[in-house]
């Protein structure tokens, strides 16, 4: 059948041209578009282009068209942040002066700090010591009990004012293990391993344990004490615990004996205001592990 024919059929059946297109036998037939759909097309077109001349919209090199009714979502949020801010004025700045160690927790100065520095933890310091506050690697776990540098309120507070080995506050707390495998061989690496593993009640080699003892006592007791009770004032760890913030296992400790460790944190008092220092150490204070 030739496609005249069969645009000939096609449109004495149903009085539609066709678009002319034909495939194993069927042809496309050329509909108008409602009368109705139409309409609501065309109202959209003029509706886009009065927003954009009423709205910002078109983008420019460092701004955007600004619109003639001036709106603007960013400065609705800094109305919203800045009615917010003078609503709770008056107990963040009792907040940012107070003694904290002084603080009761029937205070709503204490009640507005835990739930802000909550809100401060998770936008600064959960991607470091994770959502939970549980640590990872290298992170601490800020819920046990055992703290490098002092879990008490103003030691807490300390610590996030002035950071860990940062080179932009001169009060950060500073600490530096040497890389003991520039100072020892390998065997008294592997034996000082050994003797930590047994201080904190892992299984070890007796005989290597007996040799890392002396080197131990030699090279390590000076910070991490006599018996690994750690040094809070050096930054020095305990040896004698579950705790370990790279790994108790043999190859963790021996990677950390030949090449030692230099963790960093930053001085979150250069960057936060005091009312919310103060808030983010009430609110790490209170997870569990302060003391």
């Amino acid at each position: 059948m030739s496609k005249e024919k069969l645009k000939s059929d096609a449109e004495e059946t149903h009085d539609v041209e066709t678009t002319g297109h034909t495939w194993d036998g069927i042809e496309e037939l050329n509909n108008p578009l409602p009368r109705w759909w139409l309409w609501c097309f065309y109202l959209t077109i003029v509706w886009g282009v009065a927003y954009t001349i009423a709205y910002p919209a078109w983008p420019l090199v460092n701004s955007a068209t600004a619109g003639l009714l001036g709106y603007s979502t960013r400065q609705e949020v800094a109305q919203e942040i800045q009615r917010v801010e003078e609503h709770n004025a008056e107990v963040s700045n009792k907040l940012a002066q107070s003694n904290l160690s002084e603080l009761s927790t029937d205070d709503p100065a204490y009640h507005f700090g835990v739930s802000g520095g909550a809100s401060v933890y998770r936008a600064q310091c959960s991607q470091c010591h994770g959502s939970g506050a549980a640590g990872a690697k290298g992170y601490p776990n800020l819920l046990d009990d055992d703290w490098l540098w002092g879990g008490s309120l103003k030691e807490i507070e300390y610590t996030i004012r002035h950071g860990v080995r940062n080179e932009t506050d001169s009060n950060a707390h500073w600490s530096q293990m040497p890389a003991f495998g520039e100072i020892l061989d390998k065997k008294q690496i592997v034996s000082v391993a050994e003797y930590v593993l047994g201080l904190s009640g892992q299984d070890n080699d007796p005989d290597l344990a007996s040799i890392g003892q002396t080197v131990f006592a030699q090279n390590c007791a000076s910070c991490h004490g006599d018996g690994g009770e750690g040094m809070r004032e050096q930054g020095a760890p305990r040896l004698n615990d579950a705790i370990w913030l790279y790994g108790d296992d043999r190859a963790s400790l021996i990677e950390t004996i030949t090449y030692s460790r230099f963790g960093v944190m930053p001085a979150w008092g250069q960057r936060l205001d005091d009312a919310d220092v103060k808030a983010l150490t009430l609110y790490i204070h209170q997870l569990g592990g302060g003391e």
